[in-house]
């Protein structure tokens, strides 16, 4: 396991741990909405501070002006819409099987959009080997669901 794989596994785990309590948050103000607005705005705080420290440069003008306008606002309407999402189902479904199906999601997705390049991505083609992993990873979110 590189430590590109190893950052990304915990990356994956603070998402689940972050979900879990601000899902808990949006139970006991009673409120997933609100406690989405809140995860952001505490998350727009630690970036721009992060920004402040870590950042060379600012990029050119024409950089800014060349970025299509659809990509400054649909990354933030998805994550808002999954985050709340997330923070939403949780209490209803429990932590393991959302986390579950949302990773799912998630997964084949990605298989889907590596494979045509969606986005500049790099293309990486769906193989019979990786068509028989999507069909297993289905299988066992099933099995864990459902067994």
């Amino acid at each position: 396991m590189t430590y590109l794989s190893l950052l990304a596994f915990v990356a994956g785990g603070a998402i689940t741990i972050q979900a879990m309590m601000n899902a808990q948050l949006g139970q006991l103000l009673k409120n997933a909405l609100l406690a989405t607005s809140i995860a952001f705005a505490s998350s727009l705080v630690f970036m721009l501070l992060g920004f402040a420290v870590f950042n060379k440069q600012w990029p050119q003008r024409e950089v800014i002006q060349s970025v299509p306008h659809y990509l400054w606002f649909s990354g933030g309407l998805l994550s808002a819409f999954a985050v709340a999402g997330f923070y939403w189902l949780i209490p209803k479904m429990g932590i393991g099987p959302m986390m579950s199906y949302a990773l799912t999601g998630q997964l084949l997705l990605a298989i889907i959009a590596g494979h045509f390049g969606w986005f500049q991505s790099s293309i990486i083609p769906i193989s019979p080997l990786k068509l028989i992993g999507a069909g297993a990873l289905v299988l066992g979110i099933i099995l864990i669901n459902h067994g």
